[in-house]
């Protein structure tokens, strides 16, 4: 999954970066209003975390802008502001939800998970397709009863997959949801990704359920018999 975090300290943005990296998400980082709301006009991020008082402008219009383009990704606003006043304004522009500064980051996290969620609709914190599981919280994934471990872009990958099942997902779809912009997104790197998570789904001789569309992508759909 690929977020979006717009905030403006020169500590506390790259943290953030780093901590979400280590739970495989893919973040872009910015440290200001126009600079985000000009990524979340383009990209489809699956989520924005927002500051509010941010440099040209502030969280509030962005938020307010990116709502008036019929942009429908979660946004949850990181912000010191804490008052009911501010969480009311904050909820009435169309965030999703509201943490104040100071914060833990499980607490942060845990949030990022159940917006998730809920967009894709899975009130489970375990996505399940067949013999496949692949639970959110501590990332093990399952092929039967047996476990396997992913690096951190083969857990976004097979977690983007999972969340849309018999989806044909295309390459550039693939790379906008699991790599940042400072990747490369060639289709020949897609493809070792998807070679390999193939190999960790049927190392014990299962049946392929990441079926290739010529032309088209990849969709996880029931193996061809």
């Amino acid at each position: 999954m690929r977020l979006l975090v717009i905030e403006d300290h020169p500590e506390l943005g790259p943290d953030l970066k780093a901590g979400l990296e280590e739970y495989h998400y893919a973040v872009d980082l910015v440290p200001n209003g126009e600079d985000g709301l000009a990524l979340g006009s383009l990209i489809p991020y699956d989520l924005i975390i927002l500051d509010i008082l941010l440099p040209d402008l502030d969280g509030w219009e962005v938020c307010r802008r990116l709502r008036a383009q019929r942009q429908h990704m979660p946004i949850l606003f990181l912000t010191a502001l804490g008052e009911v006043d501010h969480r009311v304004q904050g909820l009435d522009l169309g965030a999703d939800d509201y943490l104040v500064k100071p914060f833990a980051f499980r607490e942060l996290e845990a949030r990022v998970r159940a917006l998730l969620r809920r967009e894709g609709r899975e009130r489970s914190p375990v996505l399940r397709f067949l013999d496949l599981t692949l639970d959110t919280r501590t990332h093990e994934a399952k092929r039967g009863e047996r476990a396997f471990q992913l690096s951190s872009k083969e857990y976004a990958l097979l977690y983007l997959l999972m969340s849309r099942p018999r989806e044909i997902l295309s390459r550039t779809t693939i790379a906008e949801h699991v790599w940042d912009y400072n990747a490369e997104h060639f289709s020949n790197v897609i493809d070792v990704y998807i070679r390999n998570l193939r190999k960790l789904l049927c190392a014990a001789g299962e049946p392929d359920l990441i079926q290739t569309v010529r032309g088209s992508g990849y969709q996880l759909k029931e193996p061809v018999r």
